[in-house]
């Protein structure tokens, strides 16, 4: 089965699935991965954003936006909204089912981990210092630099002519 949609859904639940995952593994008491650190979850969703591109794209999606920011952003750069609204949906649904099967996956965890909010970090992210102006800011810069570097590494390049050929042999 490949279609853009399909691919849309199939990459954003790959992408939280290994994401969230690697959070989980780190944060949950009692996972092989425990207090490991930040660098793998970094690593871990680096990797699952490399993983989730590949699915998108093996799956029939040729955008691979996996999420609403880089949709709208492309959606706004080309003035062309009609991807925004089911792109959105298969990337909602596609989220919820790799959350669902992280929660499952980890599901002997929960019990085991008394913190509240490194259960809630396997999902979510929250400032380390609430100040709502550059919390703010900083979504915003960080949304910006995503969809601009999504923009130029996908950016389709016109074709550049041949170069001429030399008519002159070299024996």
């Amino acid at each position: 089965m490949t279609s853009p949609l399909a691919g849309e859904f199939l990459g954003t639940m790959i992408l939280v699935l290994l994401g969230d995952g690697a959070v989980a593994a780190v944060l949950l008491k009692r996972s092989k991965a425990e207090g490991s650190g930040w660098m793998v979850i970094t690593a871990g969703w680096a990797f699952a954003v490399m993983a989730g591109v590949f699915t998108a794209i093996a799956c029939g999606s040729s955008d691979a936006h996996l999420n609403p920011a880089v949709t709208i952003g492309f959606a706004v750069r080309e003035g062309n909204f009609a991807k925004f609204a089911p792109y959105l949906a298969a990337q909602m649904l596609g989220a919820i089912v790799g959350a669902a099967l992280v929660w499952l996956l980890y599901f002997p965890h929960w019990k085991e981990t008394p913190d509240t909010a490194a259960k809630l970090g396997c999902f979510c992210t929250a400032p380390a210092i609430r100040n709502t102006i550059a919390n703010l800011l900083s979504e915003i810069i960080a949304t910006f630099v995503l969809v601009f570097v999504v923009a130029r590494f996908f950016q389709r390049a016109s074709p550049r002519p041949a170069p001429p050929r030399d008519s002159a042999r070299i024996s």
